[in-house]
């Protein structure tokens, strides 16, 4: 039996959890920004300790103003660029790098606090160092992205964007994955778990594939829906050499499998939450598809706005926060189905 001490601990373990997840939900938000105003490669070095305070002085933003002049993206894309405008994108990446050292904290602190207090019940504590890992290596794997655009042509790669961003997503998923088995008291495995965990997977290799159209900027290639140009699928699909490459670096092969991965998901989703709504479920895991379902229809009408408005920062940004939501939804549904029936 669990007594109420320890079913209290695990309550405010997953409190913590929680709210840490909400904070790199506004990370993953704040990054999907910085990258749709082009702010990104604003900062051209990566201090993790000493580049916590942003300059202070005039003198301070003409030195910072003057490292970044001598970097492929002010030669080419910002050249004539003033300092004020300069400030204006710095401040989206150093809001954006400030954050995650927050987000350390936020985890770090509460992490040694209940460790160290016997909070934390057995099995649970390499998970959370787990984790812990994950966000530093974050950090590192944010810097290998932003260098990538530090060169001849600036651009960061799709794929560093890709990782960078999923693994955001992974350890926010993780998050509230172990938040929610604190909270719930899960049952015996249902007929349905094995499938919505593979949902989980599908969504999470989804937002990957938006990070490719996003990285290569496949979504200005064609701004029409349903067709693509003239015709549902368009001429010069996977025409590289070799092919497979087309699926991550040919902008047209990119946008069309993000529609098609997203109308499967439609299909999957449907078919998915018909089965587990007529399998009479706990009023839980009923609310559970309805939240999935209400996010799946508000991301796919997000994702053809964003598309035929040729991308604009507010729709583009809050499509890419309704993925994560969709993605939640998911993780609380593959929850929901172990708890017993009605």
């Amino acid at each position: 039996m669990i007594d109420s001490q320890d079913r209290l601990n695990d309550q405010r373990i997953a409190q913590w959890l929680l709210f840490c997840a909400a904070v790199i939900f506004c990370m993953i938000i704040l990054g999907g920004v910085t990258r749709l105003t082009e702010s990104g490669l604003s900062i051209v070095d990566w201090k993790p300790v000493t580049g916590i305070l942003p300059p202070l002085n005039e003198a301070e933003w003409h030195e910072e103003f003057d490292r970044y002049k001598a970097f492929p993206e002010y030669q080419q894309v910002n050249r004539g660029m003033s300092l004020d405008e300069f400030k204006n994108i710095f401040y989206y990446e150093y809001g954006h790098r400030l954050l995650g050292r927050i987000i350390g904290l936020l985890f770090l602190l509460p992490f040694l606090y209940f460790l160290f207090a016997g909070r934390i019940k057995a099995g649970l504590t390499p998970k959370l160092w787990f984790l812990f890992i994950l966000g530093g290596l974050q950090g590192v794997l944010g810097w290998y992205m932003v260098k990538s655009g530090l060169v001849d042509n600036p651009r960061v790669s799709q794929y560093r964007l890709a990782a960078h961003l999923g693994m955001a997503v992974l350890i926010y998923g993780v998050m509230v994955w172990i938040a929610l088995g604190l909270l719930q008291q899960r049952g015996a495995a249902q007929r349905f778990a094995v499938r919505t965990q593979t949902l989980c997977g599908l969504l999470f290799l989804m937002i990957l594939s938006g990070a490719l159209v996003a990285g290569t900027r496949a979504g200005l290639v064609y701004p029409t829906w349903p067709l693509m140009g003239d015709s549902f699928i368009p001429a010069q699909l996977y025409a590289t050499t070799p092919v497979w490459l087309a699926a991550f670096e040919d902008l047209t092969t990119i946008q069309f499998n993000h529609r098609m991965f997203a109308y499967a998901l439609i299909l999957i989703c449907a078919a998915l939450s018909v089965g587990i709504w007529r399998s009479k479920p706990a009023r839980q895991t009923k609310l559970a598809v309805i939240l999935l379902l209400l996010a799946l229809a508000a991301q796919v009408s997000l994702g053809i706005a964003t598309l035929l408005h040729q991308v604009p920062i507010t729709l583009a940004a809050t499509h890419q926060g309704v993925a994560i939501v969709l993605f939640t939804c998911a993780i609380y549904l593959a929850h929901s189905v172990r708890l017993p029936r009605q």
